[in-house]
């Protein structure tokens, strides 16, 4: 049997900044402890998404370091709650995104390991290709279209 990791299907939590977070988090009866606010204030100052063991290390500095185990709960916690999603972008470790400026879709580049982030309307085309051909209702949120970008594909070209 092949076990795949699937992302919570939770409704998405409005807010804009941190407090109106902390308040979404309050709306859904979650306690706000310090180790919350610290992993949602370090997912604010993610450039992107971000590991949990990057949350933990303090984001090389510019966030105070917490104990890893706790991140993990507190992210399981949020995505519950519709605060965060996570995604695999390549081998690597999920990485985890806030998601209330809503949902992004994603292409990975497995040459150089750039990931862009879309709309997900930006894939519309591609996602009545497959509904079409195969029947299926797809997404690309949780696992991203892999291929190679415009520079990649040009350098193996040539």
């Amino acid at each position: 049997m092949n076990v795949v990791t699937l992302s919570p299907s939770a409704p998405r939590a409005h807010f804009d900044d941190l407090d109106s977070a902390l308040e979404a988090l309050r709306e859904q009866g979650l306690r706000v402890s310090i180790s919350r606010r610290l992993v949602l204030q370090a997912l604010f100052a993610a450039d992107g998404p971000v590991s949990a063991e990057r949350i933990a290390g303090g984001l090389e500095g510019s966030e105070a370091e917490l104990d890893v185990a706790s991140v993990y709960r507190n992210l399981e916690a949020f995505e519950r709650g519709g605060i965060v999603r996570h995604v695999h972008l390549g081998h690597g470790p999920g990485l985890y995104m806030l998601v209330g400026e809503g949902e992004r879709e994603y292409l990975f580049c497995e040459g150089c390991g750039r990931a862009q982030a879309l709309e997900p309307r930006a894939l519309d085309a591609v996602r009545e290709a497959v509904r079409e051909g195969f029947g299926y209702e797809v997404r690309f949120s949780h696992f991203p279209l892999v291929g190679l970008c415009s520079d990649c594909r040009a350098s193996t070209d040539a």
